[in-house]
């Protein structure tokens, strides 16, 4: 049994604000703001004066005008101390993978305010990954769950339904039982009305989005954000968002190195946005990413991510998932802000993600 998680606090409110009182906002600005998802003082205070110039159809000047006035009345932007941190961070919950081993390789499991990475080749289980985290993010938070609901951004035609369905019924006795109670479904695992009823809560509190190119992607991520802060009200609020895949659209789409630029400072910025749901509302995010061969190397692995150093930069957790025997799959953890490198084993089956 994992340590007990601690409860989350409920992100707190912000105050009623009208962004036509900032200073250069007019009804027709504030609006075109709202659409692209700054809709609130602490989105625009974050906001680069370029990034807000382009959004708004204004000058750099106003727009920067407009971020100054917004990071005066908000709580972004200041110098706090370490024990402030700390103090923000006790707030963050653990994700379980559902392995022991992994949750023990990541340091009790998968991070909220961070964004983790798996990548590995076709057939390593990286859709496997995401789908089982989307069952994982329900249950509660005693049993590793974080009682709240996930937003799934499926690039590659890779949610299934079906396998949610396996996912839930692959849960223990014990599991099945506690989060049925936690959705206010009455019966047991035995009762195969109750656990149909459980599949179809387990369900209804995955949001799934197909994009189909990457600027479609991005305006997801924007919407993403809006559905999360929504949400923060509702018994299950979202508290995880997958990508699958973060790079399949940007590779297929920017082809040969002299678009190379273009591809890292889209890819730059749709990541960012995810980084602003992660710090806003304590949200996990959970991207996987394709990989390519090194043709130039003699030794080791030559298996390297997509994304260059972007991606390597902003991911704060990356893990890389290599086929074994069967249904083995060994999980590496690449890096790590505060955790040894390191491997662990896990069986992808019928029933979801086991241990060995």
């Amino acid at each position: 049994m994992e340590p007990s998680i601690p409860e989350q606090e409920e992100t707190p409110k912000k105050p009623e604000t009208s962004l036509e009182d900032l200073p250069g906002v007019g009804p027709a600005t504030a609006e075109k703001l709202r659409d692209s998802g700054f809709d609130s003082y602490q989105a625009i205070a974050v906001a680069s004066p370029m990034e807000l110039s382009s959004t708004a159809d204004i000058g750099e000047s106003t727009a920067s005008d407009i971020i100054q006035a917004a990071r005066e009345n908000s709580d972004i932007g200041g110098f706090e101390t370490a024990t402030e941190v700390k103090k923000r961070r006790d707030l963050i919950g653990k994700l379980t993978w559902g392995v022991s081993e992994i949750d023990d390789l990541l340091g009790g499991g998968v991070e909220t305010q961070s964004i983790t990475e798996v990548y590995g080749q076709f057939g390593s289980g990286k859709s496997q990954v995401t789908h089982q985290l989307s069952v994982n993010v329900q249950l509660p938070r005693e049993l590793g769950g974080l009682e709240g609901s996930a937003i799934f951004i499926d690039t590659e035609d890779t949610f299934r339904p079906e396998r949610i369905d396996d996912m839930v019924r692959g849960l223990d006795s014990d599991t099945q039982a506690a989060t049925m109670r936690l959705h206010g479904i009455d019966g047991s695992p035995e009762d195969d009305f109750a656990i149909e009823a459980l599949i179809e809560a387990v369900l209804e509190n995955i949001h799934v989005a197909k994009a189909f190119n990457s600027n479609h992607q991005m305006l997801l991520a924007q919407k993403a954000k809006e559905l999360v802060g929504q949400s923060s009200d509702s018994k299950f609020p979202i508290r995880l968002v997958c990508v699958d895949s973060l790079t399949a659209h940007f590779r297929a789409e920017y082809v040969g190195r002299g678009t190379l630029a273009s591809r890292q400072q889209k890819l730059n910025k749709h990541l960012h946005d995810l980084m602003r749901i992660n710090d806003l509302y304590n949200v996990a995010t959970l991207v996987t990413n394709q990989v390519s061969s090194n043709p130039d190397s003699f030794f080791g692995d030559p298996t390297r991510p997509i994304g260059g150093n972007i991606l390597g930069h902003t991911s704060t957790f990356r893990l890389y998932l290599r086929k074994s025997k069967g249904t083995k799959r060994v999980v590496r953890l690449v890096d790590a802000p505060n955790l040894a490198d390191g491997e662990a084993i896990m069986l992808v089956e019928g029933g979801g993600l086991k241990s060995e």
